[in-house]
């Protein structure tokens, strides 16, 4: 695979990851990156040997440049994505895709019309222990899926500031149960609410999701929890996969209860190289713009539920 010419915008804690991947990657040319802290970017520069800009604006000038990843607070991720796609960049923009509906709707339509790729950070699908789990279920190993059950929990990240813990972590485990179950949602019911008072957005919530192939799945996200644990599991007619995100685990427990051993390797690695991938082979990325609208679609339909105390379909969100 030839090399593609990358660039960075945002190198925050997680743009930084995107520059720190990029630079080893043999498939990428890291040539620029951007943010407003001028602190920032020459720490980046001195590390990785990059050029830096406070306004990406002239990062997205540059015509070297095919590729960049977009690492900015939601509330900016449509007027840069969107400035992006008019420079003819393929964009892959962390997640939540956006802060709206209608925002993530404009972005999706930019980037057909300018025949340019858009993904979404969904970096949990690139987990060994996720895409092993995947494996597992289309094998049959567990029958069929009846439920999944993820706890996603930890203390208060200084760094998250514009949105709450449904939109920073509860939208990873909506987009796994998704991409694991292959179904369509029917409806989202959620609960949340704000308990620290450094945090002006909800802090803690439980989510249900119920699919049409009448399965459910439940989910428990807080910034309360002193200690840091990501879990999933998943029950099915024959059996029961429990995946830790963190360690990438794996247990199979039931009718083919087995020992599973993992490769670990880090999911941003993977995410980037498949997405660099569907550039260079000008194919469909593996998580695509509409993916990332799904996801916000169900943390918006939980936060609707939780305000007037109701399932809320997906349906609702588009009358």
């Amino acid at each position: 695979m030839r090399n593609v010419n990358v660039g960075v915008i945002g190198v925050g804690a997680m743009g930084e990851n995107h520059v720190r991947v990029y630079h080893k990657m043999e498939e990428a040319n890291l040539v620029a990156v951007s943010d407003v802290s001028e602190r920032a970017l020459k720490k980046i520069e001195r590390k990785y040997d990059a050029k830096g800009y406070t306004d990406y604006n002239e990062l997205l000038e540059n015509p070297d440049i095919e590729v960049v990843s977009v690492c900015v607070p939601t509330t900016f991720h449509h007027a840069v994505v969107m400035e992006a796609i008019k420079h003819k960049k393929h964009v892959l923009v962390e997640k939540p895709i956006a802060f709206t509906l209608n925002e993530a709707e404009e972005m999706i339509a930019a980037a057909k019309e300018a025949g340019v790729i858009l993904s979404t950070g969904h970096v949990e699908r690139f987990n060994p222990a996720v895409q092993k789990a995947k494996e597992l279920i289309e094998d049959g190993v567990i029958g069929d899926i009846v439920s999944a059950f993820a706890k996603r929990v930890g203390p208060l990240p200084p760094r998250i500031k514009d949105v709450g813990v449904s939109i920073d972590l509860a939208i990873h485990d909506l987009d796994i149960m998704n991409y694991l179950f292959e179904s369509n949602v029917m409806q989202v019911y959620g609960t949340m609410n704000s308990i620290l008072d450094d945090c002006d957005f909800e802090d803690h919530a439980e989510i249900m999701v119920s699919f049409d192939n009448e399965s459910t799945g439940i989910i428990e996200v807080n910034w309360l929890t002193p200690y840091k644990r990501r879990e999933l599991e998943l029950t099915g007619t024959d059996g029961i996969i429990t995946v830790d995100y963190i360690k990438q685990s794996i247990d199979v427990y039931g009718k083919f209860a087995q020992d599973i051993k993992i490769n670990h390797e880090e999911p941003l690695k993977g995410e980037l190289k498949s997405f660099l991938n569907a550039v260079v082979n000008e194919e469909e990325p593996e998580i695509t713009g509409e993916d990332g609208l799904n996801a916000l679609k169900m943390v918006i339909a939980a936060n609707m539920s939780s305000k007037e105390h109701r399932p809320i379909s997906l349906d609702e969100l588009e009358e």
